[in-house]
């Protein structure tokens, strides 16, 4: 049976944007408002926003990668525990019972998340780099013996259950991976799940805090190794500013795109992760940062006009950043060769500006 289920919804980012319209097909609503969650809010349990910048030279090709979200932390886990919303999360070797846990899931009325190579799917082409990752994607319904899925495209897509169990068992860590909100008395019971607390201010004031965090800190991520401190948060911004003018050095940009190929599949692969909303999303996500801030300014009584305050000056700053990210986007996927001195004066100032508008955060998170 086909769930009450909105694949039409705008979304900035794919994972914040999918539970969106996953909670809301399966009844979850924000305790702090009684109406379904917004992406905002969900983005912004999740951790919002990051970053980390990445070159590797190979032998045919020099690539460039940017995550603009809280990334490496947990990000779907963060969203799904701090929700309060009661999932269960199921993962097995074997093709024939995760199509049976599917098929119970489904059958409750509640679409599914499930991680796939996205590459393998039958309309998809195949990208080497891309499908080195998972991505989680909803099935909403089971049509005889095939599927309907959400994969962000203006349409559901029907997926046979062999072509879907191919997709799922692609890459081993995520193999027959699947989530679903429990319903009723079943929630009470959960055997393997990622069922967290209820949404309080609390909860909100610690997510603020570790995305404030993560971005002034000039330590790697955990399990990072210590080494590659410099690629992520404000730190990470201040080497790219750097690089990007630097001749001379290993990881210099003007030595490692020097070559005209290299230069051009780099910055068309850092100018696709920019603006594709998996990794990112419009305004490096910062405008939608801002929205999440102005919705916990908004939350009543749990919010005093002190703390009202604090929230919206962050969320001014993290709604101007969005402008700034986005000249910085079209400098990188500007035609000809790469404006090198531009780009670095462009995240010179993000850098600023991005220290200022985590410090405002920062400065928030400890008074709501």
């Amino acid at each position: 049976m086909l769930s009450a289920y909105d694949h039409t919804t705008e979304y900035s980012h794919w994972d914040s944007g999918l539970w969106t319209r996953v909670l809301a097909a399966s009844g979850v609503r924000n305790p702090l408002t009684d109406k379904p969650f917004t992406e905002a809010m969900l983005a912004g349990l999740a951790g919002g926003i990051g970053f980390m910048i990445f070159t590797f030279e190979y032998k045919d090709t020099t690539t460039a990668s940017a995550v603009t979200r809280f990334h490496p932390g947990p990000y779907t886990e963060n969203l799904l525990r701090r929700s309060g919303a009661a999932v269960r999360i199921q993962q097995t070797t074997s093709a024939k019972l995760a199509q049976g846990r599917l098929d119970a899931a489904l059958d409750t009325g509640v679409p599914v998340v499930v991680r796939v190579v996205r590459g393998k799917l039958p309309w998809v082409v195949e990208d080497p780099l891309a499908d080195m990752d998972s991505v989680d994607l909803p099935v909403v319904a089971r049509i005889d013996a095939d599927y309907l899925m959400d994969d962000g495209g203006a349409r559901l897509e029907r997926i046979s259950s062999d072509a879907l169990a191919q997709a799922r068992s692609s890459r081993k860590a995520d193999k027959h991976w699947q989530a679903h909100v429990v319903l009723g008395a079943g929630a009470a019971a959960l055997d393997e799940e990622l069922a967290g607390d209820p949404l309080t201010v609390e909860v909100i004031r610690h997510a603020m805090a570790e995305t404030a965090g993560e971005l002034l800190s000039e330590q790697a991520p955990p399990g990072v190794p210590a080494s590659y401190a410099g690629n992520f948060g404000i730190l990470g911004m201040q080497t790219w500013a750097r690089r990007l003018t630097d001749r001379n050095s290993k990881r210099g940009w003007m030595r490692i795109f020097s070559d005209p190929e290299r230069s051009a599949a780099g910055m068309a692969m850092l100018h696709g992760l920019l603006v594709g909303r998996r990794f990112s999303g419009p305004g490096a996500l910062r405008p939608l940062y801002a929205q999440f801030l102005h919705e916990v300014a908004k939350t009543g009584e749990a919010v005093s006009g002190v703390e009202r305050g604090s929230l919206l000056e962050a969320a001014a700053q993290y709604a101007a950043l969005g402008a700034h990210w986005d000249t910085l986007v079209a400098l990188v996927g500007a035609p000809g060769d790469p404006d090198f001195a531009a780009m670095a004066a462009a995240v010179d100032a993000i850098a600023v500006l991005e220290n200022a508008a985590a410090g405002a955060l920062e400065a928030a998170a400890g008074v709501i």
